[in-house]
């Protein structure tokens, strides 16, 4: 019999085999006892069951050795470590003192990193002072580890200090930092690391490390220098990583900037990378924010293609991008499929049934979350109380109240009372919506006052209305709606010399109107107009179609709705002025260079105005189309003259 030696063994060992194989394995070697205590051989076995995820047996194996050196204490707290458990790993570092064993420089890494991990900075700091102890500070590596211990348990100035005393530093010590500074949220100190690295980094460069470094506080880049700097980074350092292109689409998402992380997805395509899971929630709220609904079918074709699903943060992405796109059909289709749902996919339902105006299924939605077991949080109560309101289900939204504070005992906040604000506002009741507000334990903010605000207008209280946005401009003077919104009180009211006083108002306090701005999808490309907007390549077949529909509109009995224009303008003037707000541009973009019959599906940054709100319903019986246009605050599904939230908006 041919006799197996027990390099044949690790060769086999190396590969790290199923543990169905590494058992069968382990037994042979059993029988060959001179090998299953051959040092070497047990310190393979011992990181093949950790990739296993069998650590038990793994720390059996080497509480079987009778001699155990440094390396064999190293090869066992990587294992509690690579397998998460950090606590473990520390107390086998403590052990080796009580074996005599002294840490080496492989030891210290690992130990930094379940410190990092378990934010234990007592041991963490003690491990610092054994660094000096044994000379090892001027190893890169474990000061890598240690830059990335103090970040994690927040003491920024010793990750700083560390770096900087380093006499030899690498590309991880530069990430380390970034990542220190960034996942404490100072994102401005993480980016000027990182120009500090491209200028005097000696030669070093930021690599997809740095962008996944700086991915924790993705959310906090508020600047627009800041998104430039990444944007520059991706271009000339990164490209080449998938991580680099998800890190800089979530950053566009995170930025408010979806059309350009549609475009860099497009753009990470035709390169030829593959997306994964992570890019794919990344991208598909960007196609829900501009209603890219057929590039988001794309992606959907494409995740079934790749069987990125089941995956709940995908399937929950993939909800909320049809939610936001006014196809509740393929939402609820998602929703059905899934194995699994969480608090976050039932809201997302919810949400999607109240933004369509349809506040029953809205309602029914949010019982069968309670019948099927998951138990609501805050968040999932705002959707159902503005579903109320948006359908004006007044004694429903109380009584959803009512169970949110009495049955779960949750403190309202600020927006479940500006919803509730809302409710009673938009159902008429002025006076009682007023008086819950100056009965409130908290401080109200400007949405609740603006809600009220909203519903003064609605109803035309000028009384009230003037006390809440006396409270707005006091709360948010650079807010230009809130504004806007007392001028068409006033306009409504047809006093103009009121209305020409906001608009000094607002120029004195150098405070701008928003401007309306409106996008369409066609072949997988984002169009955007402005009210009045030239700019386009087909704005002249779009105004001289536009006419020839207004004079279509005006033979069925199109009146402009001119008290919605702000300006004491002529009356053929406001006209004019509102024939060219972007959504009726955005829609004749779409009639002139689709087929008949071809949903037309419109995003708009601000609320549909009355006058739109009319033409579009005749302009959807003129053509025969299904318009979907998702302002501010809701839906509006217009077919054959008639849109779904029944003029209640």
């Amino acid at each position: 019999m041919m006799a197996i030696s027990a390099e044949f063994f690790v060769k086999i060992l190396d590969k790290y085999p199923n543990i169905k194989l590494l058992k069968k394995i382990h037994s042979r070697l059993i029988i060959h006892q001179n090998l299953a205590s051959a040092s070497h051989v047990v310190l393979k076995l011992m990181k093949a069951y950790s990739e296993c995820g069998q650590i038990k047996t793994t720390h059996q194996l080497f509480d079987e050795m009778p001699q155990k050196d440094v390396i064999f204490f190293n090869v066992l707290i990587r294992s509690y470590v690579n397998n998460k458990l950090y606590n473990n790993a520390l107390f086998v570092y403590k052990s080796m003192f009580d074996f005599d064993v002294t840490p080496d420089h492989f030891t210290l890494p690992q130990v930094l990193k379940a410190c990092s991990a378990s934010a234990n900075l007592p041991v963490g700091l003690q491990t610092h002072v054994g660094v000096f102890k044994k000379g090892l500070d001027s190893n890169v590596f474990v000061g890598n580890g240690l830059i990335t211990m103090y970040g994690k348990c927040g003491w920024l100035d010793y990750s700083q200090k560390v770096f900087d005393e380093m006499g030899c530093r690498d590309v991880v010590s530069w990430n380390s930092l970034v990542a220190a500074y960034a996942q404490n949220g100072f994102f401005d100190d993480a980016l000027d690391v990182c120009r500090v690295m491209m200028e005097e980094g000696c030669g070093l460069r930021p690599n997809a490390g740095t962008m996944a470094s700086l991915s924790p506080a993705v959310t906090s880049s508020t600047f627009v220098e800041n998104v430039v700097l990444m944007k520059e980074m991706f271009v000339k350092y990164t490209r080449e990583s998938l991580v680099s292109w998800n890190v800089m689409i979530a950053v566009y998402v995170s930025n408010s900037m979806p059309k350009d992380a549609v475009n860099l997805y497009l753009e990470m395509e035709s390169y030829g990378v593959e997306s994964d899971s992570i890019t794919v929630a990344s991208v598909l709220p960007a196609c829900g924010d501009l209603s890219a609904l057929s590039l988001g079918r794309k992606i959907h074709e494409y995740v079934k293609r790749k069987r990125l699903v089941p995956n709940l943060m995908v399937e929950n992405a993939l909800i909320d991008m049809y939610a936001k796109c006014g196809s509740l059909d393929d939402a609820r289709k998602v929703f059905d499929v899934m194995i699994t749902r969480d608090v976050v996919t039932w809201t997302s339902m919810v949400s999607a049934y109240g933004m369509a105006g349809d506040g029953q299924s809205a309602v029914s939605m949010f019982l069968d979350m309670q019948d099927s077991g998951v138990t609501p949080d805050s968040i999932s109560f705002v959707p159902v109380l503005s579903a109320c309101s948006h359908a004006g289900l007044l004694d429903q939204g109380k009584q959803f109240f009512k169970i949110m504070t009495d049955e779960y005992r949750m403190v309202p906040r600020l927006e479940h009372l500006a919803c509730l604000v809302d409710l009673l506002g938009r159902s008429g009741r002025i006076n009682e919506a007023y008086e819950f507000i100056r009965n409130m334990e908290v401080k109200p903010n400007d949405r609740i006052w603006g809600a009220l605000l909203s519903a003064c207008k609605v109803h035309s209280n000028m009384d009230i209305g003037l006390v809440a946005a006396d409270h707005l401009f006091q709360l948010v003077p650079e807010q230009a709606g809130y504004y806007v919104l007392l001028s068409n009180i006033y306009a409504k009211a047809g006093r103009w010399k009121d209305v020409a006083t906001i608009r000094s108002l607002m120029r004195d306090k150098g405070v701008k109107k928003e401007p309306g701005v409106s996008n369409v999808e066609l072949h997988n490309q984002v169009h955007t107009f402005l009210a009045g907007d030239q700019s386009h390549p087909q704005s002249k077949e779009i105004y001289k179609e536009l006419d020839v529909l207004v004079g279509k509109m005006k033979e069925i009995g199109y009146v402009p709705k001119t008290d919605s224009a702000l300006h004491d303008i002529e009356e053929e003037d406001k006209g004019n002025h509102l024939a060219v707000h972007s959504e009726k541009l955005a829609i004749v973009f779409v009639i002139i260079n689709t087929e008949r019959f071809t949903p037309i599906r419109i995003t708009k940054n601000l609320r549909v105005c009355e006058d739109c709100h009319i033409a579009v319903k005749f302009i959807s019986k003129i053509v025969k189309r299904k318009i979907i246009v998702r302002d501010a605050n809701r839906f509006h599904h217009f077919k054959d003259g008639v849109c779904s939230c029944g003029d209640y908006w």
